[in-house]
């Protein structure tokens, strides 16, 4: 436990098993790529929520820091709710590495029915270990097929090894390809990998670049290893466009890599780390030209991996597909007017062709997430819009300390 943080008694435990319905308090949520952007935000909603995490993350692309961060927010909402406050463990390693056998040794336990094979303190996974970027994958393929692809297969059979048999994987709204494109709100029944109808076989179409297809294939491989053995709990989140960060300022988006989402682009412009934002076509058939995607707050996607977790035990089916998203769009150009209104800033822009990849429409259907899961998107875009501005604002302060201290 956390210095200072409160004895779990008899009296509250009862209270804290009500929050973790099917976990005791020396469980823990192993989180894959734990310091990244929607990671960290994932493990603090975890750590709010009452459970124990593990970061694995190899600090390819995001810094040790976070870890503190995470702790410092977690700490803080349950003191003030008076409430445990969960612990929080750091192992730096790629999760495909031999480290990875060393790491869940740690935490197997002898069988609770004397048997011969091993529990585990590890009762679910969440994995975002995935590289993200649509256009290094076109020019990197095979790194994304390796990490994304043949890690994923190496990482679930080792978890099978060890008996963890709950897993959350982060997929992306890529994998809806050119159907995007029909302007309509895209249906998790847009694309399946088993299905019940003869008539409606497993489909799809269209599928703009190497990222796009990892996802789609990790997705095919999880929903076959989920009908192949009936003690595996598997749940597919498919994101559309994360943004913001939390409204504290002090967790948020800070990779390592080039950012190339709009919101940590745009802030590299309010930060003068960039003279202009590229904007991608304006020749879209939209409203306004430019793209129109589906943008939720990385809050809002972190407590939708909550709500996953918590249902999954009560639906008691081995594989589900959710979207993760507000079911509105917004164009590119009034994302900008939404930052420029919260900053008080022009953003000047240039604009460009459109990128190999990118499609015109994107937007989810999200019925089955607040219908199934009890999860919609509370946080609009002018917020998120604020909450990077606020964020900003105090890297910077940080950034200036030393100075002033001197």
């Amino acid at each position: 436990m956390v210095s200072g943080s409160p004895t779990i008694t008899t009296a509250n435990f009862g209270r804290l098993c009500q929050q973790l319905p099917s976990f005791s308090p020396d469980e823990f949520v192993l989180v894959t790529g734990g310091l990244g952007y929607i990671g960290s935000h994932a493990a603090l909603e975890l750590m709010k929520a009452g459970y124990n995490v593990i970061i694995i993350d190899d600090l390819s692309n995001s810094f040790s820091s976070v870890r503190w961060r995470i702790q410092q927010l977690a700490a803080a909402h349950c003191r003030a709710e008076g409430r445990p406050i969960p612990q929080l463990r750091f192992h730096e390693a790629d999760y495909q590495s031999p480290a990875m056998k060393v790491i869940l040794e740690q935490y197997a336990t002898p069988s609770y029915d004397g048997g011969d094979h091993p529990r585990s303190q590890i009762a679910a996974v969440i994995h975002f270990a995935a590289y993200k970027s649509v256009p290094l994958s076109i020019l990197h393929p095979l790194d994304y097929y390796e990490n994304n692809v043949c890690g994923l297969v190496r990482f679930v059979r080792l978890l099978g090894s060890f008996h963890i048999h709950t897993f959350i994987f982060s997929s992306s709204a890529t994998v809806y390809g050119s159907k995007a494109n029909t302007e309509k709100p895209l249906r998790e029944e847009d694309v399946v990998h088993h299905s019940h109808d003869p008539n409606r076989p497993a489909s799809v179409e269209g599928l703009a670049c190497p990222y796009a297809r990892t996802k789609y294939f990790c997705e095919a491989i999880l929903a076959d290893v989920a009908a192949s053995d009936p003690r595996w709990r598997i749940v597919v989140l498919r994101y559309f466009n994360p943004i913001g960060c939390d409204p504290s300022g002090v967790l948020g988006e800070s990779p390592r890599a080039t950012p190339t989402n709009l919101f940590p682009v745009v802030g590299q412009v309010l930060t003068g780390q960039r003279d202009q934002l590229s904007v991608f076509g304006r020749d879209w058939p939209t409203r306004d030209g430019t793209a129109i995607r589906d943008y939720v707050h990385v809050a809002d996607i972190a407590r939708g991996h909550v709500k996953a977790l918590e249902k999954e035990n009560t639906r008691g089916e081995p594989f589900r597909v959710y979207n993760l998203g507000s079911g509105t769009g917004s164009s590119v150009l009034e994302v900008v007017r939404s930052l420029e209104a919260a900053t008080g800033t022009e953003i000047p822009i240039v604009w460009t062709g459109r990128r190999p990849g990118d499609v015109g429409f994107c937007v989810a259907a999200n019925a089955r997430a607040e219908k199934e899961l009890d999860w919609t998107p509370i946080v609009g875009i002018g917020q998120s819009a604020k909450d990077l501005w606020n964020y900003l604002l105090l890297q910077q302060q940080e950034r200036t300390l030393p100075a002033a201290a001197t």
